[in-house]
């Protein structure tokens, strides 16, 4: 979006990261950390989130929780209710609001107690309002969404709330499943998006389908498309696994984010197929323990790391692995704060604009941007295993703040080339490399030397990339 600068972190195709203000020195923020950035001018109500700080989780805790929420052989236990939408008023003919009904389903289902199935049947579209549905729950509640779930594409209805259609608040053990589609129907908001139409003055649009608040949660085969904006967003969340899921929007349209995390703690995402009109995966600040394993994303801006330390707020993004994945054309993309312990590995890419990029001096906006004078802490970034081709000359770019620089970046075996087998370049500014292996391009800076033979071996260490 067009305004004030911001800082992204973008690895693999876009690990770009913003900066403006000075990077904290002494750990995370403190309890009153989200009193002091509403009182610097940040929207809750825009973007509610805040920060809390997490003691050291793994998988082995994500998994124990998620087989927990494995219930599908419960469907068809004689224990289980079933609460069907159309026993409720809903017609599904793609043509009356079913809205009333759904809120009447979901309050059957949530109140129950035990083990509930909510099912969405199959050869019928259901058109809906913006909608929440609201916890915490008595039941162990599974919605099996069969058909199809549409968006209303009138603007008017989005009045009390233009951020948001769908959205799961406070919703313990939930499992949403079932193969059927939810469409946002999102082309008038594209239409009427600054993006498109420079004259328009810019406004938000909802996300599609948004987790807040909610912990344990498995959402698993499922079709997300032509979302107004974002589709799939996780906040405030934790113990989130998100599989099988296939995510679409045409390549122009605007802001439409696959899946984005912000302030989540412990989410897997993997075997999933992304292509939109930006980010395929979206990480901001707050996020721990994140993994992305098995995607494929293209076209789109990539999988990235930002904007973080916008709107004078702290940025901490820590703990990331993607691991394997297919990048099919597509392109990259202040604040402080930290982004560390991260790693890219078994990637490859096709014809991708800045495959690796690092961007502490990045602005989104029109204005020439002035190099920033502080930048969020960016330390710890490996990049394992990579290959294919760069649309663009610079394959590699690491632009650091020289207040800031770039610690402990590490390439091993990374071979990229411009496409049409050309050579690619690289450009590095203000930033502690190392490389082990086969690299190429490799980078023609000034490294930042002083110490750097000891922090790359703790790295080396770190991360068992020996």
């Amino acid at each position: 979006m067009g305004g004030p600068i911001t800082q992204q972190l973008v690895i693999i195709t876009i690990f770009s990261l913003f900066s403006r203000y000075n990077s904290f020195e002494d750990g995370p923020p403190p309890p009153n950390y989200f009193e002091d950035v509403v009182s610097a001018g940040y929207d809750p109500q825009a973007y509610p989130s805040y920060f809390t700080t997490i003691q050291h989780a793994n998988f082995e805790d994500l998994i124990s929780h998620t087989n927990q929420l494995q219930r599908l052989g419960i469907i068809t236990s004689p224990s289980t209710k079933t609460v069907n939408l159309d026993d409720f008023g809903a017609t599904g003919d793609d043509a009356n609001d079913d809205t009333k009904a759904f809120e009447k389903a979901w309050e059957e289902a949530c109140w129950s107690k035990g083990e509930v199935v909510l099912e969405v049947p199959q050869g019928k579209c259901y058109q809906l309002k913006p909608i929440r549905f609201s916890g915490p729950c008595k039941s162990n509640l599974t919605l099996q969404i069969y058909g199809c779930m549409e968006a209303s594409d009138n603007m008017y209805d989005y009045m009390e709330d233009r951020r948001h259609w769908l959205v799961f608040d406070e919703v313990d053990n939930l499992l949403i499943q079932g193969g059927g589609y939810i469409n946002g129907n999102g082309r008038i908001w594209w239409q009427n998006s600054c993006k498109i139409n420079k004259d328009l003055p810019c406004k938000d649009a909802p996300t599609a389908l948004s987790f807040y608040n909610s912990k344990n949660l498995m959402v698993q085969n499922l079709n997300i498309e032509d979302a107004q904006q974002i589709h799939v967003s996780f906040e405030k969340c934790n113990n989130v696994q998100a599989s099988g899921l296939t995510v679409t929007a045409p390549e122009k349209s605007p802001n439409t984010d696959g899946i984005h995390v912000s302030h989540t703690q412990n989410i897997r995402i993997t075997d999933s197929i992304i292509a939109t009109g930006d980010d395929c995966i979206s990480i901001v600040s707050g996020s721990q323990n994140v993994q992305a394993m098995n995607i494929t994303c293209g076209p789109g801006h990539g999988i990235s790391i930002g904007s973080l330390g916008s709107k004078n707020s702290k940025a901490y993004v820590s703990g990331v692995t993607v691991d394997g994945a297919k990048l099919f054309g597509t392109t990259n993309g202040g604040g402080s704060g930290s982004a560390s312990n991260i790693i890219f590995q078994n990637i490859e890419m096709f014809n991708v604009s800045n495959p690796i990029i690092i961007d502490q001096n990045y602005c989104d906006q029109d204005k020439p941007c002035k190099e920033q004078s502080s930048a969020v802490e960016v330390k710890s970034v490996v990049y394992k295993n990579i290959k294919g081709t760069s649309s663009s000359e610079v394959a590699i770019k690491f632009d650091c703040s020289k207040t800031h620089p770039c610690q402990g970046i590490l390439l091993q075996n990374v071979c990229l080339q411009k496409q049409g087998d050309t050579t690619a370049k690289a450009i590095c500014n203000n930033v502690e490399l190392s490389e082990m292996g086969i690299v190429f391009p490799q980078c023609k800076c000034l490294q930042l030397l002083e110490g750097l033979t000891g922090k790359i071996a703790q790295i080396v260490s770190l991360y068992n990339v020996g």
